[in-house]
């Protein structure tokens, strides 16, 4: 046992340590969003289960379908210097509530790159599982070590073609700071990289090695998840380099599909994330979207993902057959009343325009600090384990 009072210290949106209990309590806030259905019966893999729209997907199959299944992530354990991570606690509590809600669910904490990770874990489907209706796919890494040759890649978040300058929102002393942020331009190795980081590549890795095993259940479907985003954003992320790796997943989706595989991206609305906050120019955009018209939450959304792939309701498609879960973010009232905003933003208007306290409220949440009901200051214990299998 190891007890002690977790503060919230660190530099910018980075913390350095992550509070137990309200993680914990996150997941439960999130579980409750959730209105059950009949148990639908299917087993699903999660890879990228800790943290955003990942976990969120986890909590609403579990919670509203009954789902059984396997998230996958990595996270850091705590140490005699620093708490767990994040992701290591709320793991930790969504196997409470699997548990407490008669599921079966394991954890694996291991490089989802990996193919020792990709045994591993196919090992267990097929132990526990017996094969997998649904793969969801929401990893968001800074780098990829590729197994198969040795090779380190590193993502890079920058322009393509031009460099770019955007408005960006940061926070001194928990005061909203307005900045202008330049971004160069990326080479057509760093592209490259980033392509391999967070494209499709591994995705596809996962269906073939669950296809080598036979372990895909009769109308299997796997989802990876992605963003588009608003205009105000896009040089940055859409026409960015980011923004080739998630043309590329959508690229193998239609591969995949190719080679008779059920096989989608679905596009998500704005939310903040642990990935996302990092993004120059993101926080003052989804503070201003908060502020305009409010945000569907990553459950909300989460839960309108499984409807679909449960058949509950239709697939929502786009024209080039990717799931929109972010129709509500870019209506064009939104966006225009989002513009106005984000024109009118200056340093001493920031705190007006955008709902800066909200924003810098919820990226504390991501570290399990401003949770209601959560006393941060009494000792709470920070050795927790990782779930047993």
């Amino acid at each position: 046992m190891s007890e002690r009072v977790v503060r919230p210290v660190g530099r910018g949106f980075l913390f350095l340590d992550s509070h137990p209990a309200g993680c914990a309590r996150v997941v439960r806030e999130m579980a409750a969003e959730v209105e059950p259905r009949t148990p639908a019966r299917r087993t699903a893999l999660v890879i990228g289960s800790s943290s955003g729209y990942g976990l969120a997907t986890t909590i609403a199959g579990l919670a509203r379908y009954g789902v059984d299944g396997i998230g996958v992530s990595f996270e850091k354990a705590p140490t005699a210097r620093r708490t767990a991570t994040a992701g290591w606690y709320r793991t930790a509590e969504t196997a409470a509530l699997a548990a407490e809600l008669g599921r079966s669910w394991s954890f694996v904490n291991a490089d989802a790159f990996a193919d020792t990770t990709k045994d591993e874990v196919l090992d267990l489907v097929a132990e526990q599982l017996g094969g997998i209706d649904h793969l969801i796919y929401s990893v968001a890494a800074p780098r990829r070590v590729d197994p198969r040759n040795g090779e380190t890649y590193q993502s890079a978040l920058k322009t393509i073609g031009a460099p770019y300058t955007t408005k960006s929102l940061a926070f001194e002393d928990g005061e909203p700071v307005l900045q202008e942020v330049g971004i160069d331009v990326a080479t057509e190795d760093e592209i490259a990289q980033t392509v391999k980081v967070m494209g499709g590549e591994d995705w596809g890795r996962w269906i073939t090695a669950l296809q080598e095993r036979d372990l895909l259940k009769p109308g299997f479907s796997t989802v990876a998840l992605t963003y588009i985003g608003s205009e105000l954003t896009g040089p940055i992320y859409r026409q960015g380099s980011i923004g080739a790796a998630k043309a590329d997943l959508e690229q193998s989706a239609l591969k995949l599909a190719a080679d008779g595989v059920t096989a989608m991206t679905s596009v998500n609305g704005a939310a903040v994330t642990q990935a996302s906050s990092a993004i120059p120019g993101i926080g003052l955009y989804v503070s201003i979207l908060h502020k305009v018209s409010g945000l569907q939450t990553p459950v909300e959304q989460s839960i309108a993902l499984w409807d679909q792939l449960t058949g509950e309701s239709p697939l929502d498609l786009d024209d080039e057959g990717r799931i929109r879960l972010d129709r509500w973010e870019l209506t064009d009232d939104v966006q225009s009343a989002v513009r106005t905003q984000w024109e009118s933003a200056t340093p001493t208007t920031i705190g007006e325009v955008a709902d800066t306290a909200w924003f810098f409220s919820e990226v504390r949440r991501l570290y399990g600090f401003d949770v209601p009901g959560v006393d941060y200051e009494a000792e709470t214990e920070v050795d927790v384990e990782w779930p047993n299998r």
